[in-house]
């Protein structure tokens, strides 16, 4: 559903830069709580559930909106980070059952629910449990996500076997390359109970595998068809004023954008980026740990599949694909502050023994100015993240946001490793302190001394974890209710669709 920054503003919008009227058949409205754009900027690009929306077809593939399916949420969220400086592009995805304290006004669900309150509230999630700046925002939803496709001519993948998703509605019968229209294209990146079947199996689907982790397969596939779909964009001749205009006069109308991002942005971004190549953009996904109990609990309310983001791997991934350093705020760039410069309680919100003294204990050795420890009620009775709640001014509907008291919450959250996030609430921050750690089960501190990690192949031959690997923590690690982290990079696998080529044939349009 996130092609259009990708395959539409980063290549159709070299049209508008020619034909400068185009930039009026994007959709607006309002969003609140963006940020000016510098050197770097966000673009926040969200697949909408709206089935509601005026002008979008009756589908039941989709859900009906007659029928009481009235639900609106984000199926992905995506960002891109655009470098002006150094003219790249990274793509970061946030998993949608990412469970984090500001996701509602009300507090903690999982990300995908933001949307429900309005982008204005999804942009205000990221920015405070995330520390990533928000400039602009771009939606689709089911219907126009299929209309873009379309515009487009479709697109070709190539299918290794047959797989099944019964409530995507994607039905691949055998292995071949097939043409897809925005519907079918649309069946392929919503499948998230994707079953495929194995050679030897019977054609059954009852008796097929069903693939894990879900929500991180959907994203897999997602970043495998926006590369597919962008090098068949680009082969189309993108650059050409005629074949650019066609594209264009299509594929605007089909986005609803933030009333700040107007024809002029998106011709300055069409002359930066005029020779980005899509395929070679970094394509990420924030690490998170599935929580393995079942519908999750929390204060007395049940959450379904969740996961929890994970540290150290979360700020390496932003790290990395965002040109920040160690010693850097990711919302700003600024060095963060001194560890002794701000007072720091912890609470033990675990229900484990001794918890909060320990961990201030360790806070306290690496320099922090720690003022009191206490004991909290635990959200869960046994899975809890690691909250560093933090207070002072929440980001202004309209305008820059500065934030002192998230720059101190992230020096703390740099040093904590495991299922951890960043909060903001100034009622959940002790009275005298400026950041209260509310610990979670499975926390511990980021080793002093980090050593070269290595892990074990089958054969028992040692090898280097590489920075694209997701550091497992000892306690995650220790913990069955906790699955595996998910890795920055997910490579596809046997049963995924991928780019056809000249030698593979197949059935023909699906």
């Amino acid at each position: 559903m996130l092609l259009s920054i990708v395959a539409v503003v980063l290549v159709v919008t070299a049209a508008v830069a020619e034909y400068f009227y185009l930039g009026s058949l994007v959709h607006h409205t309002d969003v609140g709580h963006l940020q000016t754009a510098g050197a770097k900027e966000n673009i926040l690009l969200v697949g909408s559930t709206e089935r509601c929306a005026p002008g979008m077809k009756a589908n039941p593939a989709y859900g009906l909106c007659s029928q009481g399916v009235t639900g609106i949420n984000s199926d992905i969220v995506m960002i891109v980070h655009l470098d002006l400086g150094a003219h790249t592009v990274s793509l970061l995805s946030i998993p949608r059952d990412t469970f984090i304290p500001n996701a509602r006004k009300e507090g903690a669900n999982k990300i995908d629910a933001a949307l429900y309150q309005g982008p204005t509230q999804l942009a205000a999630a990221i920015e405070e449990d995330f520390a990533i700046p928000i400039n602009h925002f771009v939606e689709l939803n089911f219907d126009t996500f299929a209309k873009v496709v379309d515009s487009l001519g479709g697109t070709r993948m190539y299918f290794p076997m047959p797989i099944f998703d019964a409530e995507s509605g994607l039905n691949i019968r055998r292995p071949g390359c097939y043409r897809l229209d925005g519907y079918h294209a649309l069946q392929v990146v919503r499948a998230r109970h994707l079953q495929y079947q194995p050679k030897g199996y019977p054609f059954a689907h009852s008796t097929w595998p069903q693939e894990a982790q879900s929500d991180i397969a959907r994203i897999r596939r997602t970043h495998e068809f926006l590369r597919v779909l962008a090098s068949q964009v680009s082969a189309r001749g993108i650059g050409d004023p005629l074949t650019d205009q066609s594209i264009a006069t299509s594929v605007l109308p089909s986005l609803t954008v933030d009333n700040a991002f107007g024809e002029g942005h998106m011709v300055a971004l069409a002359e930066a980026f005029a020779s980005t190549s899509i395929t070679n953009v970094p394509q990420f996904t924030f690490p998170v740990v599935t929580v393995e109990v079942g519908s999750y609990l929390y204060k007395g309310y049940y959450y379904g599949d969740i996961e929890f983001p994970l540290q150290p791997g979360g700020y390496a991934a932003i790290d990395k694909l965002f040109g920040v350093k160690s010693n850097q705020s990711t919302f700003n760039y600024t060095k963060l502050p001194a560890s002794g410069s701000f007072a720091v309680t912890v609470e033990n919100g675990s229900g484990v023994a001794g918890q909060a003294k320990k961990i201030a204990t360790d806070l306290t050795t690496r320099g922090f100015n720690v003022v009191a420890t206490g004991d909290r009620t635990p959200v869960n009775p046994r899975e809890t993240q690691t909250v560093i709640w933090y207070g002072g001014s929440p980001p202004p509907v309209n305008g820059n946001w500065t934030s002192p008291a998230q720059a101190q919450a992230e020096t703390v959250l740099r040093q904590i490793q495991g299922p951890a996030v960043l909060g903001y609430n100034p009622s959940e921050v002790t009275p005298g302190a400026t950041v209260t750690v509310q610990t979670g089960t499975d926390i511990s501190m980021v080793p002093l001394a980090p050593k070269p990690v290595t892990t074990t192949t089958l054969k028992g031959t040692p090898t280097t974890v590489t920075p694209t690997t997701v550091y497992d923590p000892p306690s995650v690690s220790g913990d069955n209710g906790l699955g595996k982290p998910t890795q920055l990079a997910q490579p596809l696998q046997p049963w995924d669709p991928r780019s056809c080529n000249a030698s593979l044939n197949g059935p023909g349009p699906y």
